[in-house]
C-alpha cells in the first residue's frame, strides 16, 4: 500500500510543486519507515496541517511548515485548510473555500468545501484546478433562485 500511495503522489506532484498535507501522515508507520516514505515524495515544499494522528515522529520530518490551521490567498481567493471538515469558516459566504481531510470521503462537500483526503481522490493528491472544477460542478447542481 505504501508504495502505491507514493507512486500515485509522485504521478501528480512535480518536483517544483508546493503541497499542503491536511494531516494523518503515514499513520501507523514506524519512524524509520515514515522518514523513508517522506523522502521519496516529490514536491519543493510540503507543509503539514496537523491531523489527530500526527505525533512526535511525524513532527520530526522536514516539513516546510507545520500548523493546526492555515489560510492561503491564491489568485485572490481565500482558501482555509484544516484537518476537520467545517461548515462555516472565515469568509465562507464570500467566495472562500474550505479544504479538509479526516473524514475519508464520508463527509459530503458543499459548493465551496471539499474533502481533499486521498481516499476521496483515487488515493492521490488533488490539484487546485481539480478542486475548482468540482466546486463549479456543485454550483451548477444548485436549484435556480426563484
Amino acid at each position: 500500500m505504501d508504495e502505491a500511495l507514493v507512486e500515485r503522489w509522485n504521478s501528480v506532484v512535480g518536483s517544483n510543486d508546493e503541497v499542503w498535507h491536511l494531516g494523518d501522515f503515514a499513520h501507523r508507520c514506524g519512524p524509520n519507515r515514515m522518514r523513508e516514505i517522506f523522502s521519496s515524495l516529490r514536491g519543493r515544499a510540503v507543509h503539514l496541517v496537523l491531523g489527530n494522528h500526527d505525533r512526535k515522529h511525524t513532527l520530526e520530518l522536514p516539513w516546510a511548515s507545520v500548523q493546526h490551521y492555515a489560510e492561503l490567498r491564491i489568485d485572490g481567493r481565500l482558501i482555509v485548510l484544516f484537518h476537520y471538515g467545517l461548515r462555516a469558516w472565515n469568509q465562507s459566504g464570500r467566495g472562500s473555500w474550505s479544504l479538509y481531510g479526516h473524514s475519508h470521503g464520508s463527509l459530503p462537500g458543499t459548493p465551496s468545501s471539499s474533502d481533499v483526503g486521498v481516499d476521496a481522490w483515487n488515493f492521490r493528491p488533488v490539484s487546485l484546478d481539480e478542486i475548482a472544477e468540482q466546486h463549479r460542478g456543485r454550483m451548477a447542481q444548485l436549484p435556480e433562485p426563484e
